[in-house]
C-alpha cells in the first residue's frame, strides 16, 4: 500500500496547483482535523470539569454561571469574528504563495484586534453589576454571576490574542501547535480552578480566575509560536520579499502583486499608483485596504454573533423563570452536549483552511471537493457522537451534578437534542467552508433567521406548557432546519463565486 504523504507536503500541492487523489484529499482533511478536534474536545472537557467542580458547590453556583454564560459566548463570538476577518485574508495569500502580503495582514491584525478586545472587555466590566438582573436572575445568584462575568470579561483580552494567533497558525496549515497549546490550557485550567475554587475557597469567582490565568499563559505561548517560530508568518526571522522566487505572485482575488509590502490589497490593485497610501515597510499601522477587507469578512460574522448571542440570552431569559433546577440542568446539559459538536468545529476549522488556500491558489474543482468531503466527514462523526450522547446521557449528567432532579431533567433534554446532531454538523462545517471562501453575509442571515424565527418563537411557545423539555425540543427542530438550508447552499448556492474568475 502506498504510504500517505504528510499534511505539509499535501498543502504545498494546493499552492503549486498539483493534482491530488481522493485518498490524499481525505487524508489531508483528516490530518488537519484531528489536532483541531482534539483541541476542541479538550476545551470542552475543560468546561466540563469546570462545570462539574462548580456543580458540586450546589445548584445555585451552577445557575449563577449558567445565567451569564451565554453573554460570555457573545463576547467570544465578537472576538472570533474580528480574528477571522484577518486570518481568512492570510489563508488566501498563503494559497497564492504571497507570504509577504500574509505577514502584512498579520501585523495590522494585531493592532486592530487588540483595540477591539479592549473595547469588549471595558464594556463587559461596565455592565457586569447589572447583567444578572437584566437576564432575570434573582438575588441568590446575582452576586456570584456578576463577579464571574466581570473577571471573565477582563480575560477577554487574553482570549482575543490567543484566538488570533491560533487562527493565523491554523490558516497557515499548522494545526498541531494551536491544538497542543489548547490542550495545555485545559490542563492548566483544571489545576488553577482546583486551586482557586477549593484550596483558596473562592467558589464561583475562583472558576473565572483560574480560566483567565490559563488563557493568559496560553495566549503568550501562542503568540510566541506565531511571531517567532512560524515558518510562514514569523515577524522576527529574516525573510525575503514576496512568495516563491520573490517575484510577482497572485494576490487576493487573483490579481498579480509585486513588492506587496508597499501595495494595497487585491481589491484595490486596479487603482492607479498615485491613489495608493502604502504603509511603511513592515509597519503595524492599519491601512484601509486590509481593514476594509477584514470588515467585509468579519462584520457579517460579528453581527451574526451579536444577534445569535442575543438569541442565546433571550433563550436564557425564557429558561430562567422555570426555576433554579431548570436553569442548572439547562446550563450543565449545554456543557455535556458540547462534547458532541466540538468535533464538528474541529473539522470546520480544517475546511476553512483548505477552502481558503484553495481559493487563493485558484483551484476550483479541488476547493469544491474539499468542501463536500469535509461536510460529509463532519456529519458522520457527529452522528456517532449523538448516538453516544443518547446512550450515556444519565452518566454524563451524574458527573456534572449530584442533584437527582438536575440529572433527570438534563438526561431528558440531552436525548431530545441527540436527534439533531447530524444536521447540526452540516450547519457547522458548511459555515466553516463559507468562511474560508470569504462568504459570510448570506450564511449569517440564514443562521439568524433560523434562530430568531424558528428556535426562539417555538421555545417561547412551548416553555410555559412543557418547561425545559419544550425549550430543547425547539432547539432540536431549529438545528434540523438550519442544517438543511446550509446543505442547500453548499450544493446549489454561489458561495464559491470567486472561483469562477480563476
Amino acid at each position: 500500500m502506498q504510504k500517505l504523504k504528510n499534511s505539509e507536503l499535501l498543502l504545498s500541492y494546493i499552492r503549486e496547483g498539483r493534482a491530488m487523489t481522493q485518498r490524499e484529499k481525505l487524508w489531508l482533511i483528516v490530518s488537519l482535523s484531528i489536532p483541531s478536534i482534539l483541541a476542541q474536545i479538550s476545551a470542552t472537557v475543560m468546561f466540563f470539569i469546570d462545570a462539574s467542580m462548580v456543580g458540586h458547590l450546589g445548584a445555585k453556583a451552577s445557575a449563577a454561571i449558567g445565567l451569564v454564560e451565554t453573554t460570555g459566548w457573545l463576547m467570544g463570538g465578537l472576538g472570533s469574528a474580528a480574528n477571522m476577518g484577518f486570518s481568512v485574508q492570510v489563508a488566501h495569500f498563503i494559497g497564492a504563495n504571497d507570504m509577504e502580503a500574509a505577514r502584512r495582514v498579520l501585523r495590522q491584525s494585531i493592532v486592530c484586534c487588540m483595540i477591539w478586545a479592549l473595547v469588549i472587555s471595558i464594556t463587559a466590566l461596565c455592565i457586569s453589576p447589572y447583567l444578572p438582573y437584566w437576564l432575570g436572575g434573582n438575588e441568590e445568584i446575582a452576586h456570584d454571576a456578576s463577579l464571574y462575568f466581570a473577571i471573565f470579561g477582563f480575560s477577554g483580552i487574553f482570549f482575543q490574542m490567543e484566538g488570533l494567533a491560533g487562527s493565523m497558525l491554523k490558516c497557515s496549515g499548522n494545526m498541531k501547535i494551536p491544538s497542543m497549546l489548547n490542550i495545555g490550557m485545559c490542563v492548566m485550567d483544571v489545576v488553577f480552578n482546583y486551586l482557586f475554587i477549593y484550596i483558596l475557597g473562592m467558589g464561583v469567582m475562583g472558576a473565572a480566575v483560574g480560566t483567565g490565568l490559563a488563557m493568559l499563559v496560553t495566549a503568550c505561548a501562542m503568540m510566541y509560536f506565531l511571531l517567532v517560530r512560524s515558518d510562514m508568518l514569523s515577524l522576527f526571522r529574516g525573510y525575503g520579499g514576496t512568495g516563491a522566487g520573490g517575484t510577482g505572485v497572485r494576490g487576493y482575488g487573483g490579481t498579480e502583486v509585486r513588492g506587496y509590502e508597499n501595495s494595497p490589497s487585491a481589491e484595490s490593485n486596479l487603482a492607479p499608483p498615485r491613489h495608493r497610501t502604502p504603509a511603511p515597510p513592515r509597519s503595524f499601522r492599519p491601512t484601509s485596504d486590509v481593514v476594509s477587507t477584514a470588515v467585509k469578512i468579519g462584520a457579517p460574522m460579528g453581527l451574526q454573533h451579536l444577534l445569535m448571542g442575543g438569541a442565546y440570552i433571550v433563550s436564557t431569559m425564557i429558561v430562567a423563570p422555570l426555576g433554579t433546577i431548570a436553569m442548572a440542568a439547562h446550563s450543565l446539559a449545554i456543557t455535556v452536549e458540547s462534547l458532541c459538536y466540538m468535533p464538528g468545529y474541529g473539522i470546520a476549522e480544517a475546511a476553512t483552511t483548505l477552502v481558503g488556500q484553495g481559493i487563493g491558489a485558484g483551484q476550483r474543482l479541488l476547493t469544491r471537493s474539499f468542501a463536500r468531503m469535509s461536510v460529509a466527514l463532519g456529519i458522520g462523526v457527529m452522528t456517532l457522537m449523538g448516538v453516544l450522547m443518547w446512550i450515556f446521557a444519565p452518566e454524563l449528567m451524574a458527573l456534572m451534578s449530584p442533584v437527582e432532579e438536575v440529572i433527570a431533567l438534563g438526561t431528558q433534554v440531552l436525548r431530545i437534542e441527540a436527534w439533531a446532531e447530524p444536521m447540526f454538523a452540516a450547519a457547522i462545517v458548511c459555515n466553516g467552508v463559507f468562511i474560508g471562501a470569504g462568504d459570510t453575509i448570506i450564511p449569517a442571515i440564514m443562521s439568524l433567521g433560523s434562530m430568531w424565527a424558528v428556535r426562539l418563537t417555538m421555545a417561547a411557545t412551548l416553555a410555559p406548557k412543557f418547561g425545559l423539555k419544550g425549550v430543547w425540543t425547539a432547539m432540536a427542530i431549529e438545528l434540523l432546519f438550519r442544517g438543511s438550508i446550509f446543505l442547500t447552499r453548499l450544493f446549489k448556492g454561489n458561495w464559491a463565486e470567486k472561483l469562477k474568475l480563476k
